[in-house]
């Protein structure tokens, strides 16, 4: 069987079987698709083309302020209901030229997101141990040089 049939097996499938809805406000992840069969259930049909049976695409009401996150989460979740159910490179290529993300900077959303996730660090700012430099933390990921003296960054 050539590769190209087995990318999107569920796509002719989806006016039947798909449905959108709202996720609990307690949700954390932005979107999620779900599927009635189980795993292994799923992998044979998409192997054999065969219809996937119900298949609901949740996403998160905070995305409703924020249209490219939006756009994209939906996109991301649209290709699993086809039946590109793994993240990979196929997956990811398909989305960012479908729909892009947005940069952090355009998105209310992952700034939202950015700050809780810094809220919750312990390290509330970074210090430089070659020239002692401290500076607020802005980012998630530690820094690889120091703002001042520019040498690698060593805590």
């Amino acid at each position: 069987m050539r590769k190209d049939k087995l990318e999107a097996p569920f796509l002719k499938y989806l006016d039947k079987e798909l449905t959108l809805e709202w996720l609990p406000d307690d949700e954390s992840r932005l979107g999620l698709t779900r599927f009635e069969l189980e795993a292994n259930e799923l992998y044979r049909r998409r192997r054999l083309n065969a219809p996937p049976g119900k298949i609901t695409i949740g996403l998160n009401s905070i995305l409703v302020d924020d249209n490219k996150l939006l756009q994209h989460t939906l996109a991301h979740e649209i290709l699993h209901a086809a039946g590109l159910l793994d993240h990979d490179g196929i997956h990811s290529k398909i989305v960012r030229k479908v729909a892009p993300p947005p940069k952090l900077k355009e998105s209310i959303v992952l700034k939202k997101i950015r700050q809780e996730v810094l809220a919750g660090l312990p390290e509330r700012q970074w210090i430089c141990g070659s020239c002692g430099f401290t500076w607020e933390r802005k980012r998630v990921t530690r820094p690889t040089r120091c703002p001042k003296c520019a040498k690698p960054f060593k805590a």
